[in-house]
């Protein structure tokens, strides 16, 4: 990893120099815009709807309007605003942890200490461990001012830029107001679908399908040409807007208790498993249904042969009449 940037964490008459790097990145498969006809790159220019010419990367300024009214503002404007200190990362305060709601998160980064603050470094991330506490910090980032959470992440010690609170918005949905009834049949199964579900989460059990699908398009997509069947490539595909099977919530929570039930007595443990057990589970009663027809249209058969043979066997005496009885019976 290249470090972004170097800060000291700074509380009381402590300082912590440290280095700063992008604790996550991006695994998406680049795509660029093309034109579909001769798979040319499509480009855009910064084109000035005024004068009509291209301008530039350092004559473009930022802007805001309101009300037909444009104002333009310099890198002077900019920097004649306060923010957070470029070079330290300050702590306001110390909160417990559970009180960090995860839906503010935006940003993560490690922070790595330098060769003269590892000790410090190692004292505040034993102290934040020890008292179950968050640091909320204020920094400045790109050009920008930044609140900030300082947790604890396995030996080392992460910062993760917050939302602001006027950038959160309200889950306020009309919907939920008049909750419905839930019974307590419901609230059983449902309990006990949780149950069947429970495990420990393990982030690298988990893989992204459409990205892995998609490098092996591309990749089949270079071996054969663009001319590719994706069906001939993904036989298992299926139709993400095909409808299914509406069923009540009752219903739909006893089938999933059923499949995870079965899936575990047969040592199904992926997800795959669980389909396929699910799938069992609901062609049971069919399958169950179908035997027994089959069951009883052989008892009829065995029943209809033995009335049969007991009517033909007078004819079985007279030798001429032998062979076409034993017609009849096959054809029956």
């Amino acid at each position: 990893m290249r470090a972004i940037g170097k800060r000291t964490i700074a509380f009381g008459l402590v300082s912590v120099p440290v280095k700063i790097y992008t604790a996550t990145e991006d695994h998406d498969v680049a795509l660029h815009q093309v034109h579909d006809a001769d798979g040319g790159r499509i480009k855009y220019e910064r084109r000035c709807e005024v004068c009509g010419k291209v301008i530039a990367y350092e004559h473009i300024a930022r802007g805001y309007e309101r009300d037909g009214q444009r104002v333009i503002l310099s890198d002077e404007d900019f920097a004649a605003l306060p923010e957070a200190s470029k070079d330290d990362i300050e702590v306001v305060e110390f909160v417990p942890s559970e009180q960090v709601d995860p839906i503010t998160f935006e940003r993560s980064y490690y922070l790595e200490p330098e060769k003269n603050g590892v000790k410090p470094y190692v004292l505040l991330r034993r102290t934040l461990e020890r008292t179950d506490r968050t640091a909320i910090v204020r920094f400045a980032l790109r050009t920008k001012s930044h609140l900030g959470a300082l947790r604890v992440h396995g030996d080392a010690l992460v910062l993760q830029s917050l939302l602001w609170a006027d950038e959160l918005r309200a889950a306020d949905f009309p919907s939920l107001k008049g909750a419905p009834r839930i019974s307590p049949k419901e609230q059983e199964l449902a309990d006990a679908l949780v149950k069947s579900l429970e495990s420990d989460f393990r982030p690298e059990d988990y893989e992204d399908e459409y990205q892995d699908q998609l490098r092996t398009l591309i990749e089949a997509k270079l071996k054969k040409g663009d001319a590719l069947d994706v069906a001939e490539e993904f036989p298992d595909h299926e139709d993400p807007d095909a409808g299914g099977e509406v069923i009540d919530l009752m219903e739909a929570l006893k089938r999933s208790v059923a499949s995870k039930r079965g899936g575990k007595s047969a040592g199904a443990g992926t997800a795959k498993k669980s389909t396929a057990g699910r799938s069992t589970a609901a062609k049971k009663p069919a399958a169950a249904t179908s035997s027994a027809k089959s069951s009883s249209a052989k008892s009829s058969a065995a029943k209809s042969s033995a009335a049969k043979s007991s009517a033909k066997k007078p004819a079985a005496k007279k030798p001429a009449a032998k062979k076409p009885a034993a017609k009849k019976r096959a054809v029956s």
